[in-house]
């Protein structure tokens, strides 16, 4: 297959460069990214911490190094949105992230909202739509999105589930080495799957190397198992299940997940995250080029 003309602007979670986000914007810079994605759930990018001049700064700084924000990651784990004594506060939560992503110059805010439960008259589904329909209302009175990333379930199962929702305000971040490891889904049908809702991309790579039921990954109410992403790096760095490699080492088929987001005409961002090894910088710049390759 002849490597696809890739024109999307490439991105750079600042957090995976693991020294805070000031300086991880600098190295984002210079490993020659577009633009970044920045963590605002707690620490110095929560909107709690932030006054309306901090917001100002910070946007101030952030063009001043020729980068923009792809999108913020609003992902307050736990139990994502199935649990519903904790769901009025969350929802609150993500609202006032969706708000500060807006003032920063974004639009999309990524998530995880949990395992979507195969039955759909269960309670933890009922939990669930109810939680997003009125997060996608928000969203879609903003003209903005909140991004299920993708990887525990199948891309066929949550496109229903948002078909459902009414809106497109929950959209999708499209994580390919996510399906790759956990559930064996194929990326590139997914990108088809999903052509309707894809707003913001994972750039990132993964073998899957055995079995691994999603709910030891990603958490699950009934399950009695939270999200937590130092587990899951962990489990991606060393694990039998499955491993996540360098851009181009994985199961990822580039080639066609590329061309295939080309076919939908999606033109936004593809977001480097790397959530293993010890010299991430490297590793980032690496990933940067080999994105770069399919620019011609």
């Amino acid at each position: 297959m002849t490597a696809p003309i890739m024109t999307n602007k490439i991105g750079v979670i600042v957090d995976s460069f693991h020294v805070g986000v000031k300086e991880g914007l600098v190295k984002a810079s210079k490993v020659g990214a577009d633009g970044v994605q920045i963590y605002a759930v707690k620490g110095e990018m929560d909107p709690a911490n932030l006054s309306p001049a901090a917001r100002k700064e910070w946007k101030s700084y952030i063009e001043s190094l020729g980068l923009e924000i792809s999108a913020l990651v609003g992902d307050l784990g736990g139990h994502g949105f199935q649990d519903p004594v904790q769901n009025r506060e969350k929802i609150e939560k993500s609202k006032r992230i969706l708000e500060l992503g807006l003032e920063l110059g974004t639009n999309i805010v990524t998530t995880h909202i949990g395992i979507v439960p195969a039955d759909r008259n269960s309670r933890v589904y009922e939990t669930m739509h109810v939680a997003c329909e009125e997060l996608s209302r928000f969203a879609s009175d903003n003209n903005a999105y909140f991004a299920i990333e993708t990887g525990p379930e199948t891309s066929a199962h949550l496109k229903s589930f948002l078909d459902g929702l009414g809106s497109k305000g929950v959209s999708v971040n499209f994580d390919p080495a996510n399906m790759v490891m956990v559930t064996g889904d194929d990326p590139v049908q997914g990108v088809y799957h999903l052509k309707d809702y894809i707003v913001h991309t994972h750039a990132k790579d993964g073998i899957k190397l055995g079995h691994i039921d999603p709910r030891d990954v990603y958490g699950d109410y009934g399950y009695e198992v939270e999200l937590d992403h130092e587990k899951i790096a962990a489990m991606a760095e060393s694990g039998s299940a499955f491993r996540e490699v360098p851009l181009g080492e994985g199961g990822v088929d580039w080639n066609g997940y590329l061309q295939a987001l080309n076919d939908i005409g999606y033109k936004g961002y593809l977001t480097i995250e790397r959530e293993v090894g010890t010299n991430p910088e490297v590793d980032i710049q690496l990933a940067v080029d080999f994105l770069k390759k399919f620019r011609g």
